[in-house]
């Protein structure tokens, strides 16, 4: 059984997932996932998908989502999480979805999945930063006819420090590699949220997934921000 939650977690700690049309599904299921089943043991813990709009959202090979709320309706959270996916290509051209995330309080979390991250950089987040993308290549990413996603997050970002870790904590912005890494940002966001390890690592159990998460747990970088056009990391 889960252990008592700290004193110092966030009571009522919310997590919204952007949901976009041909976004991975397993970028945004697997966070979801796992604070679905800490919910069990903390029912103040919330999750919710939001969309541009109030329709719903075709993610990739069809897979059809009905968002709990659009960007007009400006929910309270205290991270928002980006998905990747083949979608992301026309985010990073959103102006709506930009102006949102400028829109969102400073102590809101900003964090992604994959190519997610892709977004952060267009919109010059990264600059200073260390983060991460997705490094295991398709056959059309890893052909002339494409990039690897690590690399084009290297190429938008260029003051960035790209990392190849799974998961990178560089304050603010937060950000996982490849679509499974999705399990370690939620595992990491309950960290965040001020849980206490054995209680998530209790979670990992309940999942079925605790080899794989003490593994994992050993591929977080914590990153330092640097000041305005510095570029680097450093590892408290």
């Amino acid at each position: 059984m889960a252990q008592p939650v700290s004193q110092q977690a966030k009571q009522g700690f919310r997590l919204g997932i952007y949901v976009f049309k041909d976004a991975e599904v397993v970028d945004f299921a697997a966070p979801y996932g796992v604070l679905s089943v800490a919910r069990r043991y903390d029912p103040e813990l919330d999750v919710f998908l939001i969309a541009d709009s109030n329709r719903p959202v075709q993610a990739q090979a069809g897979f059809t989502v009905l968002p709990n709320y659009c960007f007009n309706d400006a929910p309270a959270m205290d991270a928002f999480l980006i998905p990747g996916g083949f979608g992301t290509r026309q985010e990073m051209h959103n102006r709506r979805l930009f102006s949102y995330i400028e829109g969102l309080p400073k102590a809101t979390l900003l964090t992604s999945v994959c190519t997610g991250s892709w977004i952060y950089a267009r919109m010059g987040l990264l600059d200073g930063l260390s983060a991460t993308n997705r490094k295991e290549p398709d056959r059309i990413e890893s052909s002339s006819l494409g990039m690897v996603p690590i690399d084009r997050l290297a190429k938008l970002a260029p003051a960035c420090r790209v990392s190849r870790a799974r998961l990178v904590d560089s304050g603010r912005v937060v950000t996982a590699g490849g679509i499974a890494a999705g399990m370690e940002m939620g595992f990491h966001l309950l960290r965040r949220a001020g849980y206490a390890e054995d209680w998530i690592a209790d979670i990992a159990r309940t999942m079925e997934y605790k080899a794989a998460y003490d593994l994992y747990q050993r591929d977080v970088e914590y990153a330092v921000p640097k000041p305005s056009g510095a570029v680097g990391s450093a590892n408290p």
